[in-house]
């Protein structure tokens, strides 16, 4: 019996080290990215804790346009992958110009809404309710952040095409290097620009936001430049900006497929905004408590968050090879390692959860707040690990419509609803709040067992061989 199921659930040496070796470089590069954050954030946390909350508030909204490039570029993604496990490198092509495209919409979209509804956005999230705080300084420090942030979303978004694109082909080197050099450029001119050193001047939450976009600037040409010096490497880059002409039959199967997964992730990092939002009517220092919480806990989430993107590339490929009982042993096995890493790292983050709160100059009020808001979530962790690890099976293969309702559906239709009802309808306070809004997500577990029982994310979106590209380049394509 333990022999059964140790074969069914454990993977030998050789596919851990394949897992790992895939995942290890993302895991990196988030991991360094995330404590940068940490840094980042402690930095502006010593200018006042207004400001932090400010800057916090304005992430919280970007994290939508953030969220939007990622389920428009994963969209064409499911088929990147799918391509490069049939061998298609035309195909791979048209999914660069395809994200794009997105990314050229989305950003001009993002850059109108931020600018035109600065002040009753940020607004949303500042309430009184707490002994901390002045709610003018927070706004002011908010639309000053905001106003700089929105110049790096171009460099951002471009790199993004990149570097999702190299991951999707297996290339996660490139990526956790360029990243590892941005993180520590936004490191170098935050302590520059924030407090004013080598002669510069002090320029607090500007200073912060300047340093961001030029650390951007830099990912995004490390990026580029090395991904076409490299061009007999990777086949698919040669002559792929000589026009933006992508099949109109590939082109809908993307928009078919990819829309539901960029309105979930548009929807789904809304709703995460809409929960914040309840939560900040307790007051700012909930705000401020929040901050500091999920820049502690996106740290530790890296580890399992990597994994479910491994997840989404090696099973994907192996869909698009047609293996799909190794495909099925392979997620499941994948997806078991994810849960006891979360389990394991999430036990340690909710031990130490008061050592991070002490790093900020904050009131004990937020120390406090963030403390809890730390273990909820480390308490939390494999339940997390689980839902991630489900959302990137059911999307590698194509199901993307399920994945919408499994995802952002819930999100919608379930936690947000929770949220506005006892945030708005009782006296509950925060500490009540947050645990019932994070317990929500048990249900989400169990239908996400369903789904992955029922096996119905089992499908080859490319299959049919080369010929298929090559009939749609010749009847159906789009002019440049």
């Amino acid at each position: 019996m333990i022999k059964s199921l140790r074969k069914k659930y454990v993977g030998d040496k050789a596919f851990y080290k394949m897992v790992l070796g895939i995942s290890m470089p993302i895991i990196v590069q988030t991991a360094i990215t995330n404590f940068v954050s940490l840094l980042d954030n402690i930095m502006v946390g010593q200018v006042g804790t207004e400001q932090m909350s400010g800057v916090s508030i304005a992430n919280q909204l970007m994290f939508v346009y953030l969220l939007c490039i990622f389920g428009g570029h994963g969209g064409a993604g499911i088929f990147t992958a799918q391509f490069h496990g049939k061998g298609d490198q035309e195909g791979i092509r048209y999914t660069m110009r395809f994200k794009m495209l997105v990314s050229i919409v989305l950003t001009t979209v993002a850059v109108c809404i931020l600018t035109w509804y600065d002040d009753p956005l940020i607004n949303q999230f500042l309430h009184d309710g707490s002994a901390t705080g002045d709610l003018a300084l927070t706004l002011t420090s908010g639309k000053a952040y905001m106003k700089v942030m929105l110049i790096g979303l171009i460099p951002f978004a471009v790199s993004q095409v990149y570097t999702s694109t190299l991951r999707e082909v297996g290339e996660t080197l490139m990526p956790m290097k360029a990243g590892i050099a941005a993180v520590f450029v936004n490191l170098f001119f935050n302590w520059v620009l924030i407090y004013g050193n080598l002669g510069a001047p002090g320029l607090g939450v500007v200073g912060a936001a300047v340093a961001t976009v030029i650390s951007r600037f830099v990912e995004c040409g490390i990026v580029i430049i090395w991904t076409h010096r490299h061009e007999r490497r990777f086949p698919f880059m040669h002559g792929v900006w000589k026009s933006l002409r992508v099949p109109l039959t590939l082109t809908r199967d993307m928009i078919i497929r990819g829309t539901p997964l960029m309105v979930n992730e548009g929807l789904w990092s809304l709703s995460m905004t809409i929960i914040s939002q309840c939560y900040s009517t307790r007051g700012l220092a909930v705000v401020a408590g929040i901050n500091i919480a999920n820049t502690i806990i996106n740290l530790f989430n890296v580890v399992y968050m990597s994994l479910g993107t491994a997840v989404g590339i090696v099973v994907g490929k192996l869909l698009g090879q047609g293996s799909e009982e190794e495909a099925i042993d392979t997620d499941r096995k994948m997806i078991t390692f994810c849960i006891f890493t979360g389990l394991t790292i999430g036990y340690v983050m909710a031990i130490i959860a008061p050592l991070f709160p002490g790093l900020y100059n904050t009131t004990q009020e937020v120390r406090d707040l963030a403390t809890y808001f730390i273990r909820v979530m480390g308490m939390l962790m494999p339940l997390h690990a689980f839902i991630h690890s489900c959302y990137f099976t059911m999307r590698c293969g194509g199901k993307t419509g399920v994945t919408f309702l499994f995802d952002c559906g819930y999100s919608c239709g379930v936690c947000v609803p929770a949220a506005l009802l006892l945030a708005y309808r009782t006296d509950l306070s925060i500490i009540g709040l947050y645990l019932i809004c994070q317990i929500v997500d048990v249900m989400k577990m169990v239908i996400g067992m369903f789904l992955l029982k029922k096996g119905t994310w089992v499908h080859n979106i490319v299959g049919g061989g080369a010929e298929k590209t090559e009939i749609s380049t010749t009847q159906d394509s789009m002019s440049e």
